[in-house]
């Protein structure tokens, strides 16, 4: 009788690693320029905050099995002030793509976060100049730790200048790098301080106003553009996306929520300005970067088919070294009962 396993966050955090994650994040981008099944999203909106559900197929690389996932995910950016709760809480859904069995069921919160920061690694892999490693990080939350620790594996980042709304997270957030990754790292006042000097460059913020501006960022850089994921957030101000190369994860998704957004709305881009979708890229379909001096956006909504292959690679970990709950969800009494067929139910 099919199983489904339980899988915790903590689970999810002891199952993946980042190596791991960006590697199976990096085959679903290169599946997705190859043509794989466009993914889903849906968003409803509530009350200081709102859920979306993202969905999509995927073959991984690493195994014959097709996997279908479902994440649906809370997204309240006053939990941590107002309820001590993460901004983000859900569950992943997988299930295999072929039967419909559920596989397993597992907390989102980790996953996402890892999930996201590997995006931004296979981005940084293929956009930014050889040889980049000083990195700028604008906003100092949850997530940008995984972005650091993520950007470190792919390019070995020897100095990083950090800056927040709130200049002691950023002093500890600093203070805390150089401890753990060994480089030195410094907390300043301001988004265009930290994009000075930085040619590996990280916006993971809520906000509502864009933190940099055309002229902020020195040619070259390559900028991960992370916090847009809502009509109302952005990042990078309009101009700027227009002065520079723009990659997107998925256009549609880009086009309605993200940074690209706003620059459409202030009628500065068009999809034709568009250089493409990274999987496009990652799969070389499209270009990348083009020369030494451009300026590389990076614009990051969250593509379902990262959901599906670390949930995969998840899955894969867990069986391998037998961790997690094994459950049930099926009725056995409606498992006994035989499908409708010639208007006769057949029970035993």
């Amino acid at each position: 009788m099919q199983t489904t396993l339980i899988l915790t966050g903590g689970d999810v955090q002891d199952l993946l690693d980042h190596r791991t994650c960006i590697d199976a994040v990096e085959g679903a981008f290169r599946a997705h320029g190859e043509g794989a099944p466009a993914p889903g999203v849906l968003s409803v909106p509530a009350a200081g905050g709102g859920f979306h559900i993202k969905a999509g197929v995927l073959e991984r690389s690493q195994s014959p099995q097709r996997y279908f996932a479902a994440k649906v995910n809370g997204n309240f950016p006053e939990n941590p002030s107002q309820r001590g709760l993460p901004t983000i809480q859900g569950i992943v859904v997988l299930a295999d793509a072929e039967s419909g069995s559920p596989l397993a069921v597992m907390g989102s919160g980790t996953l996402t976060a890892l999930r996201t920061a590997a995006a931004t690694a296979v981005a940084a892999k293929y956009l930014a100049n050889p040889g980049s490693c000083s990195l700028g990080v604008v906003g100092c939350g949850v997530q940008a730790a995984f972005q650091v620790h993520a950007i470190h594996e792919v390019r070995r980042v020897s100095r990083a200048q950090v800056c927040d709304r709130d200049g002691a997270r950023a002093a500890r957030f600093a203070e805390s790098l150089t401890r753990q990754l060994g480089i030195p790292a410094r907390a300043v006042a301001t988004p265009r301080e930290v994009a000075r000097g930085s040619d590996l460059l990280v916006t993971c913020t809520t906000s509502r106003e864009a933190v940099l501006q055309a002229g902020d960022v020195e040619p070259g850089t390559f900028v991960a553009a992370v916090g847009a994921d809502h009509p109302e957030k952005v990042e990078i101000a309009p101009a700027l996306m227009a002065q520079s190369a723009v990659v997107v994860d998925l256009f549609e998704q880009a086009a309605a929520f993200g940074d690209l957004h706003h620059a459409i709305e202030a009628r500065l881009m068009d999809r034709a300005r568009v250089r493409g979708e990274l999987g496009e890229v990652v799969a070389g379909r499209k270009p990348g970067r083009c020369a030494e001096s451009e300026v590389v956006v990076f614009d990051s909504t969250g593509m379902a088919l990262q959901d599906v292959a670390a949930a995969a690679a998840v899955y894969e970990r867990a069986l391998a070294v037998g961790r997690g709950k094994e459950v049930r969800f099926a009725d056995q009494e409606l498992e006994r009962t035989l499908n409708w067929r010639d208007g006769f139910r057949i029970t035993w």
